[in-house]
């Protein structure tokens, strides 16, 4: 029986993943975290074997919790839970560690079945999205044409945070927008310039000389 432990931010959601877990008896939950913080403490304290992590988060967020989880937690199987459907996003977490992303959207019998190919030891990706990963995978965009020109201001004023090494949650804040807004917008650069990470950004806005560094 596997052991879950859920982090979300919004008690709505928290509350809908509860009720699925606890009707089925295949299935034991084990905590519950608000933020990111309180889910790397909660895996400590329960040793989930199933992390259910939301993607936005106010104070840490999914990508974050996953790189800090993994490492000391090599054998937890990370699925993250969002409404993201950015592909930039969905490769950043799996490179993080996750092993699974699937859309909120989902039915309730394929959040199941998501979380038992986890423990059989396979990844999963939300069928919605699965189709246009495995595309650009075998056929990636060329970056031909994909310049700074396309950047709007407001991505450009993100990127030159992300070089400056701002977290998202950060970035919202002196820019005064969500989180999620960020993650939008990074996600966006990353598309613009086919690119696929944050270290990617970086090392493009410094070879291009689009951000001046002090």
């Amino acid at each position: 029986m596997p052991k879950i432990l859920i982090t979300d931010d919004h008690a709505i959601v928290r509350t809908g993943l509860r009720t699925l877990l606890k009707e089925d008896p295949s299935m034991e939950l084990v905590g519950e975290a608000t933020g990111g913080y309180e889910a790397i403490e909660l895996v400590e304290e329960t040793n989930p074997d199933v992390l259910l992590l939301d993607l936005s988060m106010p104070d840490l967020d999914g990508i974050a919790v996953t790189k800090k989880i993994k490492p000391r937690f090599p054998d937890i199987h990370i699925l993250i839970l969002t409404i993201h459907e950015d592909q930039a996003l969905i490769r950043e977490a799996i490179r993080a560690g996750a092993s699974g992303y699937i859309l909120k959207r989902a039915a309730e019998s394929e959040l199941i079945s998501a979380i038992n190919i986890l423990m059989r030891g396979d990844m999963y990706i939300d069928p919605a999205l699965v189709r246009e990963l495995l595309d650009e995978t075998v056929s990636p965009p060329s970056p031909k044409g994909k310049t700074y020109e396309t950047l709007s201001p407001r991505e450009t004023e993100v990127l030159k945070y992300i070089v400056q090494g701002y977290t998202n949650r950060q970035i919202g804040e002196e820019l005064k927008i969500s989180t999620r807004t960020v993650e939008g917008h990074r996600a966006n650069l990353c598309g613009k310039l086919g690119l696929q990470s944050r270290v990617d950004l970086v090392r493009y806005a410094r070879k291009h000389g689009l951000i001046d560094q002090e």
